[in-house]
Parts: structure tokens; C-alpha cells; sequence
């Protein structure tokens, strides 16, 4: 099917109506042109009956290209609005112009841009990144001048001198060296912070550049030494940008193998999707060379394409030759050096590539941006939530917050707060840890005989005893051995109390930095909270160490051996000592040779009576292990058998004036010695006794103290914080000191609230897109 239409295109729509006869130009009709549209009478224009028809194909054909001529100043648009704060979080669809310092970078934007409008000159001149906006428009949509009161068809724009026109190239000419020396200085060196311009005509595609400083090797007059490495940084921060068209200039009288451009490129572009190559100066090469095989790729490919144009001379710019000029005889020169290729280069072939490639890159990063600037709006409205809107009711704000931290404190107790540690106990569970882990396995592994030796147990009986020889044991060493012992109890106790408050203390810190953000607005406010948890904890400590005190000094101070499992145990112990007296009885026959000679000796009666002789005792002496059970049944046998000898001894000798006294100070006292049976019954009597009521009174504290803890200084802070905090913070005379909110919180909120702003804006440019820009 083939329809007759008249149409003319706008910046931004295409129109179609059916009326004939229409008058047109090609220069007016520029997307035809794009589209391989030709007038049959081969003119530049004429009218639709001049087409004669034109397909619904080509007709989609050129619907879309105007789609998607739209983007770009979407594009545009969003640049604007992320400007204004100063972010660069989104990453928006660009040409960045990469070379080496004098490759004609500059002379490439001016010819895009077909106006003198940069800084010339030998050396580095471009020393900050410029963002060159050229957004088309149509001629009768121009300007009035400010000055002379006529139209102006193109004009430009500053980001920095917001709102005011610039009509005069010259003057942004001299604008953009202004702003370069304000922030780069005079020295030569070079900064990261762009200017922004946006360029106004009806004579250039919509397109978004940025000139990035050329690249040096040996720094020149004051520049800094490592010159090199700042602007390498710099070209690396906007090329690694995914979004970002990288335009290789590299000069034709150049060995393409060395370009510094296309190595730089190549770094961050390694499939080469997103490098277009552009060869300047093909009329400075050698004569008899040529550079049809670099435009052709065959010696360095480029996917994006490789596309030569011809610039201005410096003796050009000083003659003052307009770049309309120098644009007409670059096409001349190339249907004169490359016919072949005439129609695949210069400077208008490159401004129509840049913008194709520009709106197809747009459309394929624009649902990834749209997802990006929605993911980031609702991150920055959950930032600005957190940092609380402007105080207007002080009393109910401070009231809010105390409340809110006091609930959130106890939560964190209770385990149902919002926020929950994930990387290590806290709050309550920390404090049953404490409890049950820590205090519990310290008591386990306290021993109920840790520091008794069997000794220091028979001392205590033997003092017990007084002067008189005990029949039976007495019960006053067992308590003063079970006491000792459970005195070891209190340190552990008290130290599972100061662990506790050690936790309280933290549950501070995490409500305040996790569960009560907007504590962090105001640092006084915060300050007095902690102070005033900090001094209840305080105050309850020594009373809850108090409480356990009495806990170990109740346990001390009675020693109830009627206590039901003590009974028990020793009803146990009571037969199995019985028992094992019987087997001793019945193995002591076995254990004593019945020698009849014993008895009829001189000694006989004495060892029968039980009292032994002095050859008896001698014996004895020398042969302590053999001493036998008879020196077992005395009890203390060795003893008076040394002092016997030492009688003799002293009594034996001639003329002895004190022979029957003894001297005891000469007795020598033995250092060990081995203890009668009914000594190691005593002592196993009182160890089991010991062992026994100690693991009560053990039981008994790991059940009380934690019990004693959680009554007197966890549910007492819990219940008591509020009206704490209520009662010392929320005072008339402190609202103003206490609510003053710190300024890098407000300038925070400034800031996401701008952000937030930004975004909302661009998701509402990006929305206005229909789908069909897309496709």
C-alpha cells in the first residue's frame, strides 16, 4: 500500500496531514535526508509530488528516528536536573572526546557545534572536563536579543551564571577561560570539576559531548610533576562509565598503532561496543600517503567505524575563516583526495553518526536508568524518614523520643525489638547467656575441695578437738571446712552481676545507634539519655551486689544438715563406711602373722597390752612402713615412740644430770608421715561430708543469683527508665538545649531532601517517554 502525505518535522514530532504540494528542503526535512530519502528530480527540495509516494515502511522509518531524535534531550534534561545537586550517582548516556593534548578535539566540538567557541591555543588549553549540550532548535523559535531587541538564532548557556544568555561566542569564549583559571588557576594544571554548557541553534543535532583535557607525557611550565597520572585519572573517571560513547581523536599524520587515544579506550572498552574513532588532519600528511587504509579499518578496526575529517589551521583561525567555510572545503577536499569515501566522512557524516549512535545508546540504557532512578528515590526517602522532619512541638518531640527509646530499650531486653543483632548475642539473650553459660559453667568448674589438702582437713579436726582426744569427729570442723569452701562461691556470683551491667550499658549504644536514628539529630539530647541510664544502672549495682552478698552470707550463716539431700547423702556415706570397716575386719587376720615367739619374749606382755618396748619402738623407727597395724591401733604410736627413744637417749648416757627428762624442743618432728586408718576415715568422713553440702549450696546460688540480678537491676531499670528519663529530661527550661539539632545532621537532610527532589523530578522526565521511543 502506498499513501500521499505531506509532512514536516519539529524538533521533537513528526507531523503527517494530506494536503499536497507541500514546499520543502532537505536541510528543513533533516530525518528524511537520515533516512535515505532522495527527491526524484534529485534537488535538495521540492514538493511531496516531487516523491511522488512514499511507502508506509520508509513513513514507520522516519516515525522512529523522531522518537528516538526525543531522547536525547530527555537526556538533556535529566543532566539539568542532577546538576543542580551536584551528584553524579546516576550515569547518563554521553560522548566523551579522548586524545592527546593538540590532536584537534577542540577543533572537532567547534565544527560539530559550527561556531568559534573554545579556548585555542599551543599547549594544554582545555584544563577542565567542559559538558557541551547542543540542543537543535527551530528558526522561529529564536531569541530576542537583550541588546539590539532583534532575534537571535543561536545562543548559550552556562551553568554557573544560571539563567543569563550569552548571544556573543566570543564572550563564552572567554567565559569558559574565566571559569577554567577561577578553579584550575594560571599554572597550567588541571581540575576534575566541570562547566557546563548548553548551545542553542537551529544548526546542530541534539547531541551531549564533554571535552576532557588532552593527554600529556612531560609536565610544561608550573604544571604539577605527575600531571600525566591527574589526567589520565580524569579521562579513566568519565570513560569507565558504561553509559559512555568514547570518541577516539587521533591526528591522521600519526601512527595509528601508537594513539594514546584508542590504548586509553581500549582499557575500559576492550570489545571496542562503545569506541568510535575519528582520524583529524588529513590534509597536514606526507605527500604521496594517504589514509585509506586507517578509514577503512584495515589497520586498526574499530566496530563503531573510523571516520576522517579535515579541520581549520591555526593560520585559518588567525585569518578568521568561519567554520561554514572550512566545513565546505573539507568535503571538497575529500571527493578531491577519497571520492570513494567522500560520503562516509567529514564533519557532517560524523555529527549524524555521533547522533545515531548517541539515540540508540540512550535507548538501550534507558530502562537500566529508569529502574536506577527508582531504586534510588526510595532509598532516599527512607534516608530523609530516618532523619525526622523539622521540630515544630519541642514537648511532644522530647516526649516522643524518650518514649520511643525507653520502649526500644526494653524490647531489646524482651527480644522483640525491630532491629536484631545478627553478628553476636545482645540484649536478653546475652544476659540468659550470662546466666546459664558463663555463670553456670564458672560454678561447675569450682571445686568442692579446691585448696583442702588431707592435712589442713586433720589439722582442722585436731583443733577442733581442744586438749582432749576426740572419740568421735567433731562437727565444728566440718562446718568451719564447708564454710571456707562455700565462700569461694561469692566472687563468681558477684562478677555474673557486674557482666550484666556491662550488657545494660551496651543495650545503650545499640538503641541508639540502630533502633533510635533520630536520637543522632540531637547529640545533647542523646548525651543526657545515656547519663541518665548510665546513673540508674549505677545506682542499682551496689544493691544488687548487696543482694547477692547476702545470698552467700545466708548460706553461711546456717548450715542446716537436716536439709534433705544432705541427709540422703549421708545415710549413703554412713553405710558404705560401715561396710567398708566390715571388710577391713575381715582381711586384719590375713594381714598379721600370728608368731607365738612374740608373746614370750621380754617384751611379750607390754606388745600384748598394747604398749610397746623399746626394741619394739626402735624397730618401728626404722622401719616406718613396716610399722604395722599395732602402731595403727595405738593412733599414735610413732609419737610416743619417739618420745620414749628420746628418754632413753637422754637417760642412757653416763652421769647424766638430767637423765629421765625430757627435752621436747629437741624432739625432732617429723616432715611427712603416714596417716593411721582412722585418720584417713576422718578425713574421707569430712571430704564427702564437704563435697556433699557444698554441691547444695552450689545449686542453691546458680539458682538465686541470676534470680537476684533480674529482680533488683534488670526489671527495676526496665520498669523504672521511663519515668526516669521523664522525670530528669523533660523539664520546660531544657526543651531548647536538649532538642538543638547538629548541623551536619540538617545539612544531611538538605541534601537527601535535594536528591530526593532530583530524582523524583527525572523519574517524572523519564515517565513522560512513551514506549513507544523505545522501539
Amino acid at each position: 500500500m502506498r499513501v500521499k502525505m505531506s509532512w514536516r518535522y519539529r524538533s521533537e514530532q513528526l507531523t503527517c496531514s494530506l494536503f499536497l504540494n507541500v514546499p520543502f528542503s532537505l536541510e528543513e526535512l533533516q530525518l528524511p535526508a537520515l533516512c535515505g530519502l532522495r527527491c526524484c528530480n534529485g534537488g535538495s527540495g521540492g514538493t511531496l509530488n516531487d516523491f511522488g509516494s512514499i511507502s508506509i515502511k520508509s513513513l514507520l522509518k522516519i516515525r522512529q528516528t523522531a522518537n528516538m531524535e526525543a531522547l536525547i534531550p530527555v537526556i538533556n534534561k535529566l543532566q539539568d536536573v542532577f546538576n543542580t545537586v551536584g551528584a553524579d550517582i546516576i550515569q547518563l548516556p554521553q560522548i566523551a572526546v579522548v586524545g592527546t593534548q593538540s590532536s584537534g578535539k577542540s577543533s572537532v566540538l567547534e565544527s560539530l557545534v559550527g561556531r568559534d567557541l573554545l579556548p585555542r591555543g599551543t599547549g594544554i588549553v582545555t584544563r577542565r572536563p567542559l559538558i557541551l549540550q547542543l540542543v537543535h532548535v527551530e528558526p522561529g523559535d529564536g531569541r530576542k536579543n537583550e541588546d539590539g531587541g532583534r532575534d537571535v538564532e543561536e545562543w548559550g548557556k552556562f551553568l554557573h551564571t544560571k539563567n543569563k544568555i550569552y548571544t556573543d561566542f566570543d564572550e563564552i569564549r572567554q567565559e569558559i577561560e574565566n571559569e577554567t583559571e577561577r578553579v584550575s588557576g594560571n599554572n597550567k594544571g588541571i581540575s576534575d570539576d566541570p562547566i557546563h554548557l548548553k548551545i542553542f541553534s537551529p544548526h546542530v543535532l541534539n547531541l551531549t559531548l564533554v571535552d576532557l583535557p588532552g593527554i600529556t607525557k612531560v609536565p610544561v611550565g608550573d604544571q604539577p610533576k605527575d600531571i600525566e597520572i591527574q589526567i589520565r585519572d580524569l579521562i579513566l573517571k568519565h570513560i569507565s562509565n558504561p553509559n559512555c560513547i568514547i570518541l577516539a581523536v587521533t591526528a591522521a599524520n600519526t601512527d595509528m598503532a601508537t594513539s594514546e587515544a584508542l590504548k586509553v579506550a581500549r582499557e575500559v572498552d576492550p570489545d571496542g561496543r562503545r569506541t568510535l574513532a575519528v582520524v583529524t588532519k588529513l590534509d597536514l600528511m606526507d605527500a604521496g600517503t594517504d589514509a585509506m587504509d586507517v578509514l577503512m579499518g584495515r589497520v586498526i578496526p574499530v566496530k563503531l567505524g573510523i571516520i576522517g575529517v579535515v579541520n581549520r589551521s591555526q593560520l585559518d583561525i588567525n585569518n578568521k575563516k568561519s567554520v561554514a567555510d572550512a566545513i565546505r572545503d573539507e568535503h571538497a577536499f575529500l571527493q578531491k583526495k577519497y571520492p570513494s569515501l567522500a560520503n562516509r566522512n567529514g564533519t557532517k557524516y560524523l555529527a549524524r553518526t555521533l547522533n545515531r549512535l548517541l539515540m540508540h545508546h540512550i535507548r538501550d540504557c534507558l530502562p537500566e536508568l529508569k529502574t536506577r532512578i527508582n531504586v534510588l528515590a526510595a532509598q532516599y526517602q527512607s534516608l530523609l524518614s530516618s532523619y525526622g522532619e523539622p521540630v515544630e512541638d519541642q514537648s511532644a518531640t522530647l516526649l516522643q523520643l524518650i518514649t520511643k527509646f525507653a520502649t526500644e530499650y526494653c524490647n531489646t531486653i524482651e527480644g522483640t525489638a525491630k532491629y536484631i543483632e545478627t553478628a553476636e548475642l545482645c540484649g536478653g539473650a546475652r544476659i540468659c547467656y550470662i546466666f546459664h553459660e558463663t555463670f553456670g559453667r564458672t560454678l561447675e568448674s569450682v571445686d568442692p575441695l579446691g585448696g583442702l589438702s588431707t592435712i589442713d582437713i586433720l589439722t582442722a579436726i585436731r583443733n577442733a578437738t581442744g586438749p582432749r582426744p576426740a572419740l568421735f569427729v567433731p562437727e565444728i570442723s566440718f562446718e568451719l571446712l564447708v564454710k571456707k569452701q562455700v565462700k569461694r562461691l561469692e566472687e563468681p556470683s558477684l562478677r555474673c552481676v557486674e557482666l550484666v551491667h556491662e550488657e545494660m550499658q551496651r543495650i545503650i549504644q545499640h538503641c541508639s545507634n540502630y533502633s533510635t536514628q533520630e536520637l543522632q539529630r540531637f547529640p545533647k539530647l542523646h548525651e543526657a539519655i545515656v547519663e541518665v541510664v548510665t546513673s540508674l544502672l549505677r545506682k542499682r549495682l551496689p544493691i544488687t551486689n548487696e543482694m547477692v552478698h547476702n545470698l552467700v552470707a545466708i548460706e553461711l550463716a546456717y548450715i542446716n544438715t537436716k536439709h534433705p539431700d544432705f541427709a540422703d547423702a549421708c545415710g549413703v556415706m554412713n553405710n558404705n563406711i560401715e561396710e567398708q570397716r566390715r571388710n577391713r575386719m575381715r582381711e586384719l587376720p590375713a594381714a598379721v602373722p600370728r608368731d607365738k615367739s612374740v608373746g614370750k619374749g621380754p617384751a611379750g606382755p607390754a606388745a600384748v597390752s598394747g604398749e610397746p618396748s623399746a626394741s619394739g619402738t626402735d624397730m618401728d623407727s626404722a622401719k616406718a612402713p613396716a610399722a604395722g597395724p599395732q602402731a595403727e591401733q595405738d593412733g599414735t604410736g610413732n609419737w610416743r615412740g619417739m618420745l620414749k627413744k628420746g628418754e632413753e637417749a637422754a637417760g642412757s648416757g653416763p652421769g647424766s644430770p638430767l637423765k629421765g627428762v625430757v627435752n621436747l624442743l629437741d624432739v625432732p618432728v617429723p616432715v611427712a608421715r603416714r596417716l593411721s586408718s582412722r585418720e584417713q576415715r576422718d578425713c574421707e568422713v569430712i571430704e564427702r561430708l564437704i563435697k556433699s553440702y557444698f554441691l547444695i549450696v552450689r545449686k542453691n546460688i546458680q539458682d538465686s543469683v541470676p534470680k537476684a540480678v533480674m529482680h533488683f537491676l534488670v526489671n527495676h531499670v526496665k520498669d523504672s527508665l521511663q519515668s526516669e528519663l521523664v522525670g530528669q529530661l523533660y523539664k520546660s527550661g531544657l526543651l531548647n538545649d536538649l532538642l538543638t539539632e547538629s548541623e551536619d545532621m540538617a545539612q544531611r537532610r538538605k541534601e537527601a531532601a535535594d536528591m530526593l527532589q532530583a530524582l523524583q523530578r527525572a523519574s517524572q522526565v523519564i515517565a513522560e517517554i512513551r514506549e513507544t521511543h523505545l522501539w
